[in-house]
C-alpha cells in the first residue's frame, strides 16, 4: 500500500536516484536516429516525456516543445524535435498500439508534438490518471516517484534553456530521468494492488472536524 501524499521535507530525507543507463541526443535523421527507433519498437513499455524553452516574461515568445524523451529500463532517447522535426518513424513510434507510452499530464505533451507534425497518439497512460487507483492522491512527478519508487529526484534543471545548443550532461540526466521514472513507476504499479482512494480522500483539502466538537485539539486526528 502507498502513502496517500508526500511532502517536500519527507521527499528530502530519501535517497537520490535517476537514471544510470546509456543516454543518446538525436538531433538529425541517420544511423543515430534509426537505431534509436529499432531499438525502441523492440521494447514493450517505454517512459514517455517532453520539454520545452521555458519563458519567464508575457512579452516573451512560447517556443514550444523542443525535447522529445523516450526512455526504457536501460536506453535514453532525447530527440532534438526542433532540429530534427517529427520524422515519419517517429510518429509511427508513437502511433502503434503494441508499445505502451508512459508519462505524466500526456495529453499536452501530445498536443506539443502534434503540433510540429500531426500524428494519432496511441496506447498512451497517464500516470497522473491511474495513481488514485492505487491509494496515491499526489500527481507532480517528483512527488510520485518518492511514494511508488522510493527514491528523490532532481528538479534543477526543468527551467534550463532546452533549445541550447548543446545539452549539458545535467540536462541530459534530468531529462533523461524523467522519461524512465514514468515507466519504472508505471511497471510497479502493474504489480501493485488497487486500493482506490475514496472521494473524500480524492479531495485536495479534507473536511475539518466541526469546531463545536473539537474544542480545545490543537490537531485533528
Amino acid at each position: 500500500m502507498y502513502k496517500i501524499s508526500i511532502d517536500a521535507e519527507e521527499i528530502e530525507k530519501i535517497e537520490a536516484g535517476g537514471f544510470t543507463g546509456e543516454i543518446v541526443v538525436v538531433d538529425s535523421e541517420g544511423a543515430a536516429f534509426d537505431e534509436a527507433v529499432r531499438w525502441l519498437r523492440r521494447q514493450k513499455v517505454i517512459g514517455f516525456d517532453t520539454e520545452s524553452r521555458p519563458s519567464f516574461s508575457p512579452d516573451q515568445p512560447h517556443y514550444g516543445t523542443s525535447l522529445l524523451q523516450l526512455s526504457g529500463h536501460s536506453r535514453a532517447f532525447l530527440f532534438r524535435v526542433k532540429k530534427l522535426g517529427m520524422p515519419y518513424k517517429l510518429r509511427n513510434l508513437l502511433a502503434t498500439p503494441k508499445i505502451v507510452k508512459v508519462g505524466a499530464a500526456v495529453a499536452d505533451d501530445i498536443r506539443g508534438l502534434q503540433r510540429l507534425e500531426g500524428f494519432d497518439a496511441r496506447s498512451f497512460v497517464d500516470l497522473q490518471k491511474i495513481g488514485w487507483e492505487y491509494g496515491i492522491r499526489d500527481k507532480s512527478v517528483k512527488k510520485m516517484t518518492a511514494i511508488i519508487l522510493g527514491i528523490r529526484i532532481s528538479k534543477t534543471q526543468q527551467l534550463s534553456n532546452w533549445e541550447a545548443e548543446t545539452l549539458s550532461e545535467a540536462q541530459q540526466k534530468y531529462a533523461a530521468t524523467d522519461a524512465w521514472v514514468c515507466r519504472e513507476m508505471y511497471l510497479r504499479l502493474m504489480k501493485s494492488e488497487k486500493t482506490p482512494l475514496t472521494p473524500e480522500q480524492l479531495a485536495p483539502n479534507p473536511p475539518k472536524k466541526n469546531k463545536d466538537n473539537d474544542k480545545g485539539n490543537s490537531q485533528e486526528g
